[in-house]
């Protein structure tokens, strides 16, 4: 489905359901909430799924929008999600529901009925605002989410995958009146004193493998609890590792449960596909930045990912 058959279709339903991602970040916020209030701006009924693992970091844009427990909608909406597997437990019971999928993933497993899929965007937060400016007025309520959207996914405009397309959208969402130099402290200059021993302890512990062109740091249970860490102190931690002069690949491993971690993979695309490797593990993502979960202690995970990475750079 083009941007132009999505608008058409979200101008023709009603009783809108907007779900979400696991471990919510500012794209699928950002998405849902700016799709929420430009559908309630042409007079449909819509709403947001709660997402129970959404941060305090992004709950404000949410304000207003959730939908109560037991309200039944017409038409169910994802956005920013690729994978079943990225679906909440409370969003399961939709997931053979999607109408539409809005995203940008090129892991996409087309779940849903509709999918308006834009693999070369930056952000999926692109996709929905070529969408929604086809029937809305971008309010700087709307510009505020979008711009949440684009900017956390590619890391204020410096991740590889920016494009001339991303500037030219953030421009016309600042356009519009958002409060860009508040939106970009709150959420790339401003950090905890408890992210900033986290992130002390991570380069501590860190691995370099491959004559130091690979990373892997892990946060693990211990490290959050000895800190008294929340996951809005680990927001976006995968960051961190590859900023190391020299690394092509880095990996943050999180133990999200005893024997359960969640692999982050940021890679020099020219040197590495990121989704490659964690396609071997059951994941996805983007060919600079992909993720996975996989079962097993962090030392095993270490050792997963690392076989991948060779397996995918060298078939050994």
């Amino acid at each position: 489905m083009t941007p132009q058959q999505a608008a058409v279709f979200l101008q023709t339903h009603d009783q809108y359901l907007i779900l979400t991602h696991v471990r919510p970040d500012g794209d699928t916020i950002g998405c849902a909430a700016g799709l929420c209030h430009a559908l309630r701006q042409i007079g449909k009924t819509a709403y947001v799924l709660p997402n129970r693992e959404t941060t305090s970091l992004f709950t404000p844009y949410l304000e207003g929008l959730l939908a109560c427990e037991g309200w039944e909608p017409c038409t169910v909406v994802s956005v920013d999600i690729a994978a079943r597997g990225l679906f909440p437990e409370n969003a399961l019971p939709y997931l053979e529901r999607v109408e539409l999928a809005i995203d940008h993933h090129p892991s996409q497993e087309f779940f849903a009925k509709e999918t308006c899929l834009d693999a070369g965007r930056a952000a999926c937060g692109e996709l929905v605002y070529e969408i929604i400016k086809q029937f809305c007025q971008i309010t700087p309520e709307i510009g505020t989410a979008l711009y949440v959207a684009v900017s956390t996914d590619c890391g204020c405009f410096a991740y590889g995958n920016t494009t001339a397309g991303t500037h030219r959208t953030a421009a016309e969402l600042m356009d519009c009146g958002i409060p860009a130099a508040q939106l970009n402290k709150r959420h790339f200059r401003t950090k905890s004193i408890r992210r900033m021993k986290l992130e002390s302890m991570i380069i501590s512990d860190m691995e370099l493998h491959d004559e130091g062109t690979i990373a892997i740091a892990a946060v693990t249970l211990d490290m959050m609890a000895s800190l008294g860490a929340t996951e809005r102190d680990a927001e976006d931690i995968a960051a961190l590792v590859g900023q190391l002069e020299g690394v092509k690949t880095s990996v943050t491993i999180r133990e999200l449960a005893p024997g359960k971690c969640k692999l982050s993979v940021r890679t020099d695309p020219e040197d590495l596909n990121a989704s490659h490797v964690c396609a071997l593990l059951g994941g996805g993502g983007h060919a600079a930045a992909s993720g996975a979960t996989v079962e097993g202690s962090v030392s095993d995970a270490k050792r997963t990912v690392l076989d991948a990475i060779h397996k995918v750079k060298h078939g050994v």
